[in-house]
């Protein structure tokens, strides 16, 4: 039988996978938690704060992956949860938007943490522990903010640059492993994070997409599902954005 996702079809599309998603509190990495443990697999939330998911199969780890030693604690204690991640999701991100020559150094500097060196971290523990299942896929949460850079967003619109360029590197270098590396350019979806900015800046960029409208949650999840599926084995080192930014 097939040692991807879709394993075990009669208990959902992730059956017999463990995800570790991290900012798994709140919104993109909530829903895609919660989208995972509906389709049978069990998931590993690294977040801040306290957990949001009341489920048997969610393990929640208060871990800051702006911090290397936070995130290999966090390993720490996953381990004696379970011996294997199978899926990555490197949601976490924070975000301040500012023109450059007033972007407070401490707001840069915890943007680069988070958006790349967190990614990092958590995809060079977890690869470790993919490794001994040769069975693995990282999928990095990006965003349109890399085409379209936005004024204002320098230094974000940068860490995701750099998150996309992390993962096609660590592709080759998991390739042999068969663990694949992808990244999900997201556009403008309704959170928390979103709603940090001017609403009449982000209504002119949703004007501009090909495709005019915000995101919803079926866009991101049906990328998710084709990433992290057995079929995708031969998919890596790409980057799908959505709304039709290229």
């Amino acid at each position: 039988m097939s040692a991807g996702i879709d394993a075990g079809a009669g208990g959902g599309a992730y059956a017999g996978k463990l995800a570790l998603v991290t900012g798994s509190r709140r919104g993109v990495g909530l829903l895609i938690a919660e989208h995972i443990l509906k389709h049978g697999g069990r998931v590993a939330g690294f977040a801040r704060g306290e957990s949001t998911i009341d489920h048997p199969d969610y393990h929640h780890f208060q871990v800051d992956v702006g911090d290397p030693a936070s995130v290999q604690q966090g390993f720490a204690a996953l381990k004696k949860v379970t011996d294997a991640v199978h899926i990555v999701v490197n949601n976490a991100a924070v975000l301040t938007s500012q023109y450059s020559m007033i972007m407070p150094p401490a707001a840069a500097q915890a943007m680069l943490n988070t958006n790349l060196m967190g990614a990092f971290m958590v995809s060079r523990e977890a690869s470790k522990m993919m490794r001994k299942g040769k069975w693995g896929r990282i999928i990095n949460i990006s965003s349109m903010a890399v085409s379209l850079e936005p004024i204002g967003d320098s230094v974000y619109a940068a860490s995701k640059a750099g998150l996309t360029t992390l993962a096609n590197v660590m592709a080759k270098e998991l390739a042999p492993l068969n663990i694949t590396c992808n990244s999900l350019a997201v556009s403008a979806i309704k959170t928390d994070m979103l709603s940090q900015l001017p609403q009449d800046k982000i209504a002119q960029v949703i004007a501009g997409l090909p495709i005019p409208r915000f995101a919803e949650a079926d866009d991101i999840l049906n990328v998710l599902d084709f990433l992290a599926s057995e079929r995708s084995s031969y998919i890596t080192a790409q980057t799908i954005y959505l709304g039709g930014v290229n």
